[in-house]
């Protein structure tokens, strides 16, 4: 954070902090992912709507890349761009089931960062800690 700050921006973004708080309204196993993750499971994707994503590597991510197709109907529509007639994946859907803990049915999007959480904490004690990151990284 005091590194970007100190190169003119003027904030930073933290999502993926902030989704192993005991406040985020993520399933356990959503948030397992994230805490279990190694440097390396952390891998772009490119989502059925021709985006790219980052998202921590699992079992639906590799059988994707194996050239599997998870076979569904398109219940949403949500996103003009996505051609789900010929993707191998609902985006909609993977992303719900990840959200409600069905990982091995979806993914999780995370930061490039993601493997660094280890624990799960309140945000009062994740505020506390930035702070205290912050606080040492200007001394």
């Amino acid at each position: 954070m005091h590194k970007f700050l100190q190169l003119g921006a003027g904030g930073v973004q933290m999502a993926t902090r902030f989704v192993t708080t005991h406040e985020c309204d993520a399933a356990r196993g959503f948030k397992q992912a994230y805490i279990q993750s190694r440097p390396e499971d952390i891998v772009i994707i490119k989502s059925p709507v021709g985006m790219p994503g980052r998202a921590i590597r699992n079992e639906f991510i590799d059988a994707l890349n194996a050239g599997k197709k998870v076979p569904f109907t398109c219940a949403y529509h949500c996103i003009l761009t996505c051609d789900y007639a010929t993707s191998p994946y609902c985006i909609a859907l993977a992303l719900i089931n990840a959200q409600r803990g069905r990982i091995g049915h979806g993914f999780a999007f995370a930061g490039s960062n993601a493997h660094r959480a280890t624990e799960l904490v309140s945000v009062k004690e994740l505020i506390g800690s930035l702070l205290e990151e912050y606080r040492v990284a200007t001394a």
